[in-house]
């Protein structure tokens, strides 16, 4: 079992501080290839619908069956699959996320902006560093899960949103950098909105370890099916679309759920 939790934990890490990668992309930006990006994120999010509706909601129904029977597992896996869409759609709503590529291009027209620009910028950057930290809480504690209970499917979802963390870390690093001409700050404070990842992994850990059997395994890995669901709907293929093309957005999500489909069948 610690060999487990360490697994899974090791895996959150990897998924939240891929924003540390996001910082890189912006500070070699003659390099940047927004159409990849574009279909990277496709891919993530179909990695992440096919496998949440095909996997883990399915996973999920069948522990919540063992106590409740068949009919009314199944209902209790559609409410905590809801739940979760509903939490992270107030957590959204409560804590704005600031992943708009234009506002990055905005960023990089005013590099040589007044003070008052700059002190705009590094309040921009710092909200976002916090927003995306608040973010990243319950998209940790679903790496880690999938992690703990499957470590196959905890790797696919780990590398899904490590692919989604690259922007979020643009995102942050590309305001700082320019408010404060500081490669170091931008990738220190991008590195560290990605920690909410491993953090949010470890506390939902410790407060559910003492309950934890069939029904709130259920519960949990129905809620963060919808989670799942909710972040590459509203995050990943939006974002996908603002850096490039609608097709090659539908795409990479194609190729993601064909590729998900594959490696969930190989290991049958």
């Amino acid at each position: 079992m610690e060999n487990n939790v360490l697994f899974a934990l090791g895996l959150t890490l990897f998924a939240g501080l891929s924003t540390g990668i996001g910082s890189l992309i912006g500070f070699m930006s003659k390099q940047f290839n927004p159409r990849f990006l574009t279909v990277a994120l496709g891919f993530s999010a179909g990695v992440m619908i096919y496998v949440s509706m095909i996997e883990i909601f399915v996973k999920a129904r069948e522990s919540l069956a063992v106590n409740f029977g068949d009919k009314m597992g199944y209902v209790l896996t559609v409410v905590s699959f809801f739940a979760g869409i509903a939490v992270i759609a107030m957590i959204d709503k409560l804590i704005p996320s600031y992943e708009n590529p234009h506002e990055m291009n905005v960023a990089q027209k005013i590099r040589d902006s007044t003070e008052e620009q700059k002190n705009k910028l590094m309040r921009m950057g710092m909200f976002s560093a916090l927003a995306i930290g608040i973010h990243n809480f319950p998209e940790g504690l679903a790496t880690f899960m999938s992690g703990l209970t499957n470590p196959t499917l905890g790797i696919s979802i780990a590398v899904a949103i490590a692919i989604h963390n690259i922007p979020e870390g643009l995102a942050v690093s590309a305001p700082i950098f320019y408010a404060t001409k500081s490669r170091k700050k931008a990738f220190v404070y991008s590195f560290l909105s990605g920690l909410a990842e491993p953090i949010g992994a470890l506390i939902g850990y410790f407060i559910l370890r003492s309950i934890f059997n069939e029904t709130t395994f259920g519960v949990i890995f129905a809620s963060v099916a919808g989670i799942m669901v909710y972040i590459s709907l509203d995050e990943l293929l939006p974002t996908a679309e603002e850096y490039g093309e609608h097709h090659l957005a539908i795409g990479g999500l194609i190729i993601g759920m064909l590729v998900m489909a594959v490696s969930l069948l190989l290991f049958a």
